[in-house]
């Protein structure tokens, strides 16, 4: 009986035993104290909800992140940090993933405690305690508030290279590595048929090694240019850009890329050129006006002095012009000065230039063109007014003819083709006089 009350007594610890499980348990409390410190000096944003969400813990990267104290988190839900702007689908799927016991994975945007939004990519995942059986939540965050930012650039710089000018980026040895959309309707190529090719592919031969030096210069110790250029598109017309050029460089200052962005400006060249044309144009005739004329007197001047080419002048006018007004009105007298101009346009060469000189003046620029040539074109005018009416109205022209004299200028000139178009006028009117002689020829055409 004694022995097996004996048997059922356990023998006491021995000493050994019990220094071992104090061992252990000081290793297991340095450990936790470990963790604790690791857990609170995360980078990462760590909290501990109760079954209900309630915050149990929260590490220091947590409080920096959401502005709130310790003791303003603790107690409270998540509820807390809602910014009001996230789905509620969103929660729906969250609790039904923690109530599945999975773990669930997500972006939220929440609020701080100053009211600034901010997001966050979560990781919660649901722990049981295995003594009380009890549910907690490990709550992990990440602030991706600037990653965010910067998606939401790329995306705003996205839709910006598609839908804005014509684009195209290179490598730092000028192969092209991107297109965009704009770029396919300027130029006709599509980007597979560019890429890996070099903007030589679009050069017109319109431009010298001059400029192209000089704007690689301006690129390379600038980092930009930017000004007109002709290039060569898929069919092969050859139209004008305005196009910039910009150099990137990496974080070290070597340069990576070279991004041109540029637009088509035929039509403002087209409309430049109307405009050109019209302010040299007179309005009424048709025929150029005193600044045309003067521009393409010089222009001709310097042809005739550098290639030795002959060279006249008419000068005419409608004779008793002033009396048609008076009699007939200025809209009969302007109907006559716009069929004078066209019949005599019809007349000339393609080399002649007509101008208006003012009010019912004219002048007839004749380049390579001789005395004997420009008075046989003066009678022949002379004629061909004289023969039909303007407007229902008979009308007959005076003319003066001068030519050019080497190292003449052209206010020399010019007088001396109106003092020749005074003496026809003197004279009876309806003639052409050459240098202040009398040249009233009949001639057959």
């Amino acid at each position: 009986m004694e022995s097996r009350i004996e048997s059922r007594i356990e023998p006491a610890p021995r000493a050994d035993d019990r220094d071992e499980a104090s061992r252990l348990d000081r290793r297991v409390a340095s450990d936790c104290r470990l963790l604790a410190i690791a857990i609170e000096q995360s980078p990462v944003a760590t909290a501990i909800t109760d079954a209900e969400g309630r915050f149990e813990f929260v590490n220091r990267r947590f409080i920096e992140v959401t502005g709130y104290g310790r003791d303003e988190l603790l107690g409270q839900t998540p509820a807390l940090i809602k910014s009001g702007h996230t789905p509620p689908a969103v929660y729906q799927s969250l609790w039904r993933t923690l109530a599945a016991g999975e773990v669930w994975r997500g972006e939220l945007l929440n609020r701080k405690k100053s009211g600034e939004l901010y997001w966050e990519a979560e990781i919660i995942t649901p722990v049981r305690d295995g003594q009380s059986g009890m549910v907690r939540y490990v709550v992990v965050k990440e602030d991706i508030t600037q990653r965010k930012r910067h998606e939401s650039e790329l995306r705003l710089l996205a839709t910006a290279f598609e839908t804005g000018q014509a684009t195209l980026i290179t490598d730092a040895e000028m192969r092209i590595e991107r297109v965009n959309a704009a770029f396919s309707a300027i130029t006709g190529y599509r980007a597979e048929e560019v890429i890996g090719e070099t903007p030589r592919l679009f050069k017109s031969g319109r431009h010298d090694e001059a400029f192209y030096a000089a704007l690689w210069e301006a690129v390379l110790t600038t980092g930009h240019w930017q000004g007109e250029i002709w290039n060569r598109n898929k069919a092969g017309e050859v139209y004008p850009l305005w196009q910039s050029i910009t150099a990137v460089a990496d974080e070290a200052g070597e340069i990576r890329n070279f991004v041109a962005v540029f637009h088509n400006i035929s039509e403002r060249k087209r409309m430049e050129r109307e405009l050109a044309r019209q302010a040299t144009r007179d309005h009424l005739t048709g025929a150029l006006n005193r600044r045309g004329f003067d521009e393409a007197l010089a222009g001709a001047l310097v042809e005739a002095e550098c290639q030795a080419r002959p060279m006249s002048l008419l000068l005419f006018d409608i004779d008793h012009f002033k009396a048609v007004n008076d009699r007939h009105g200025h809209d009969r007298g302007d109907a006559i000065l716009r069929a004078l101009a066209r019949r005599v346009q019809a007349c000339l060469r393609s080399s002649d230039l007509l101008a208006r000189w003012g009010g019912e003046e004219f002048t007839l620029l004749l380049p390579g063109t001789d005395p004997s040539g420009a008075r046989t074109i003066a009678e022949r005018l002379r004629q061909a007014v004289a023969a039909a009416p303007f407007a229902g109205l008979s009308v007959t022209i005076s003319l003066g003819v001068a030519s050019h004299r080497p190292g003449e200028s052209a206010q020399a000139l010019l007088q001396r083709a109106d003092a020749a178009l005074y003496q026809a006028k003197g004279q009876g009117r309806n003639r052409v006089m050459v240098d202040g002689q009398d040249r009233h020829i009949s001639v057959e055409f």
